[in-house]
């Protein structure tokens, strides 16, 4: 799936953490969850009948021994439609095969109404009834096991007819959908699910929160507190992205403070401090790019990488407050950092010579931070990318790119050979 708009992407890579997070997330003790499902000694399912596995039994030669090499690491199990009865079954299959193994399985729900706005990955349900009908389905086929549940790729950074709170209207604004409901519709799906889901015994959900060179902290934190987020167990960042661990658990770590501001200490989400204003990197913002890309830290010496003008005036805001909304992050291919190419080319969307990142791991050693996780399965298509061309090839990679989340041998090789660490 194609990781969002067009419109807010840009660069931003993979390491432990910095000073700025040191000091946010009060130093590196083991992490734990606001929850019972993950920590730091649980294990993630490694499904033996994956789409990686798969894939493997097509190919020959240095794709298959690529595929292989992929497959055993944990990874999300996506589930994108079918009727309520087809995904609890498709959902149970997995979670008992999980239990039976004693891990605990990444699922992806990923079927909202609109989802991707008509981009690579389009379709989803056609309505709210018939959405609800389906998380319903979803959750049954969880029940009482372990899971853990990634909601809706895109589905905050991505919102039908929706306004933000600098007053700006998205560009998605379908013909189909009534530009008076449309929003609404999407945030009372998403409390939905968050409801339904958060209400089984052992499920952890977490919210779409974008990544760190999408959406304002004010802006993610606005969306996420209409989506529920106070109910579910947190957020999750750079799902299907290429975007800095570094700068992704800063971007967290504050998104966590501008909700413990809003909710807790009176603030209000103009006050936030952001990686694009009051106390961000000057980055050089201008609505569309960010430059340059790099890794972010309280004590960088470059100004554009150094985020402790956002720390100190978080430290001042909240006193004694302290932010308590978790997340995870999706390091399946931010090894390497964001592609660095002109502007509106769709960096996003299988850009060349990424790599893998850190491995899927729920000791993470920050408080906030509940797991490393792969949530977009590695060696898989973003879409038949046409960066702004006619098509049918993509112009950068010279070949028609197969479909989103079809496998993509040469992706994958370079996947591998840029991983950092290394495989």
């Amino acid at each position: 799936m194609p990781p969002a708009s067009t419109m807010r992407r840009a660069g931003a890579a993979t390491a432990a953490a910095s000073a700025l997070v040191l000091v946010c997330l009060g130093g590196a003790a083991p992490a734990f969850a606001a929850n019972d499902v993950i920590d730091p000694t649980t294990t993630l399912y490694s499904d033996p009948d994956s789409t990686t596995y798969r894939a493997a039994e097509g190919l020959t030669g240095q794709a298959r021994e690529d595929a292989l090499a992929l497959a055993p690491f944990p990874t999300a199990s996506w589930f994108t439609g079918g009727s309520p009865v087809e995904v609890k079954q498709e959902v149970k299959d997995v979670v008992v095969h999980a239990h039976a193994e004693g891990e605990v399985p990444v699922l992806v729900a990923y079927n909202v109404p609109f989802r991707d706005c008509a981009q690579y990955s389009a379709g989803g349900a056609t309505s709210v009834a018939e959405y609800t009908a389906w998380i319903d389905g979803f959750a049954k086929g969880i029940g009482g096991k372990d899971a853990v549940v990634v909601l809706e790729p895109d589905g905050l950074g991505i919102i039908p007819h929706y306004t933000t709170i600098e007053g700006t209207q998205e560009w998605c604004r379908p013909a189909e959908l009534d530009p008076a409901t449309a929003a609404e519709d999407r945030f009372t799906m998403l409390r939905h699910a968050v409801e339904t889901l958060s209400a089984l015994p052992n499920t952890a959900v977490y919210l779409d929160g974008t990544h760190s060179a999408w959406l304002s902290v004010g802006d993610i934190s606005d969306r996420l507190l209409k989506a529920g987020v106070q109910q579910a167990d947190g957020f999750f960042l750079n799902a299907s992205n290429y975007q800095y661990t570094a700068n992704l658990t800063a971007y967290g770590t504050w998104i966590s403070s501008c909700i413990a501001l809003v909710t807790e200490a009176g603030g209000a989400f103009g006050d936030c401090g952001s990686q694009y204003w009051n106390g961000g990197p000057a980055n050089g913002w201008s609505g569309v790019s960010m430059d340059p890309y790099g890794e972010w830290s309280a004590d960088a010496a470059d100004p554009a990488l150094n985020t402790s003008g956002v720390d100190s005036r978080y430290a001042s805001q909240l006193g004694d407050i302290e932010p308590s909304t978790h997340f995870v992050i999706d390091t399946s291919r931010n090894g390497q950092g964001p592609w660095q190419v002109a502007t509106g080319y769709e960096d996003w969307c299988n850009p060349l010579d990424r790599g893998l990142g850190l491995r899927p791991s729920t000791d993470t050693g920050y408080d906030l931070l509940d797991a490393y996780l792969w949530i977009k399965v590695p060696g898989e298509s973003d879409g038949q990318c046409l960066r702004g061309t006619a098509g049918a090839e993509d112009p950068a990679r010279g070949m028609v790119a197969p479909a989103a989340g079809g496998w993509f041998p040469e992706m994958a090789r370079e996947l591998i050979e840029n991983a950092v660490p290394a495989l």
